[in-house]
């Protein structure tokens, strides 16, 4: 899309072409395509085709009533950021109490918009001026345009140093994949350490695979899954203030808000395992938790290296899920093909930590048949290869 592309989908005819094909299959593109060619300019048929295309992706990270309203590019779409994630990070800064946040690489708007919706008055950067026209038509389509200003440069241009909030994305992707060294980033991480270091507060978005010796001692890390999948790490800073904890760990758990804060307890026991296993939420792995959500499970480790907590007794916790076993073998196909098909387990769940083993080409060698269900664990207890049976363990407490 170019933006005079995006100024004919803004008009009257272009917009009932979008109306036209909210629910279009894309697999229809061709036929759609010969048909409203007889009465549409070519070049304006093929953006709104694309578009749909776009606007259909787009439904599960924005939700369909923003998604069909809004703009998207390729690359702006798969590099925006979840709206439950941005929403999250928006309270945050609006609890910080900034009026005005500055968004530098602001991309097609995902946390824009979110911290629009905060209340917050948002600066948004970007030196792409198709970006920015994008970011532009997605606040006028969702009504959120009396507090955006839209500046079209390079944000390493842009001054810091009198901005209130800055909360800095740098492009993780070239047009040649992902890029791994952080210097490399656009614009470069360092330079948005920096940027973000100004801030009351700031804040930078980074990988959630970033090393805790990469995390800087003035920032806060919090890492943030949602439904489960871990989304991104997040470096807060407060330049001017007290209202972060510098060198501090979070993991926050999306759509909860469930919050947990590290308060560097030693690693936790490693004992046999027990009745139940508690699988920690990734955002808690990431942010070296684990050690918390043992405590607050009296629970321990079933390995030194493994991420499962184990325990005698069911506690509740948003941090992980939690599993009653029934069984603990040494690693054997044999073995558990026999169980399974003793038990008429027909439906296998299959996880893994710290094993080679394939859970797919598992599940076919094993065949599972019967009404029943089960969930097995490749793991290690106390370092041997181990095979742990059980189920999700029945909500609210024992069962």
């Amino acid at each position: 899309m170019t933006p005079e592309d995006l100024e004919g989908l803004l008009t009257a005819e272009g917009q009932n072409l979008l109306a036209g094909l909210r629910e279009h299959d894309p697999v229809d593109d061709l036929a759609a395509a010969t048909r409203l060619r007889r009465t549409h300019d070519a070049g304006l048929v093929a953006a709104a085709l694309g578009q749909a295309r776009l606007r259909q992706r787009a439904v599960a990270k924005f939700g369909a009533a923003d998604a069909h309203r809004m703009y998207f590019t390729p690359h702006g779409l798969e590099q925006s950021t979840r709206a439950s994630v941005a929403a999250h990070r928006a309270r945050r800064f609006a609890a910080f109490g900034p009026a005005a946040v500055a968004d530098l690489c602001c991309g097609v708007g995902g946390d824009v918009l979110a911290m629009l919706r905060a209340g917050l008055s948002v600066t948004a950067v970007d030196r792409d001026p198709l970006t920015c026209a994008v970011i532009t038509a997605n606040a006028a389509a969702l009504g959120l345009a009396d507090r955006l200003e839209v500046r079209c440069a390079d944000v390493t241009d842009v001054g810091t140093g009198g901005l209130d909030g800055v909360f800095v994305d740098p492009a993780r992707r070239t047009a040649r994949g992902r890029v791994f060294d952080p210097e490399a980033y656009s614009p470069p991480l360092s330079w948005a350490l920096h940027a973000a270091a100004t801030g009351s507060p700031g804040a930078v978005k980074v990988a959630p695979g970033i090393p805790h010796e990469a995390v800087p001692p003035a920032a806060e890390a919090e890492w943030i899954s949602d439904g489960g999948d871990v989304k991104e790490a997040v470096l807060w800073f407060d330049g001017r203030g007290d209202r972060v904890r510098p060198g501090a760990r979070r993991a926050t758990l999306l759509p909860s808000g469930a919050t947990l804060t590290g308060r560097g307890l030693p690693d936790p026991p490693v004992r046999p395992v027990g009745r139940y296993l508690y699988e920690p939420d990734g955002a808690v792995i990431r942010a070296h938790l684990v050690a918390e959500v043992a405590e607050e499970l009296d629970g321990g480790l079933i390995d030194p290296t493994i991420a499962y907590i184990t325990s005698d007794e069911r506690r509740a916790t948003p941090y992980a899920t939690a599993y009653e076993i029934t069984d603990v073998l040494p690693f054997g196909l044999k073995r558990l093909k026999a169980l399974l098909r003793e038990r008429g387990v027909g439906v296998l769940t299959v996880k893994k930590r710290g094993s080679a083993v394939d859970p797919e080409d598992l599940r076919r060698r094993v065949r599972p048949q019967g009404p029943h269900s089960a969930t097995v664990f490749l793991t290690r207890t106390a370092g041997a290869p181990s095979m742990l049976l059980g189920h999700p363990a029945a909500a609210g407490g024992a069962p």
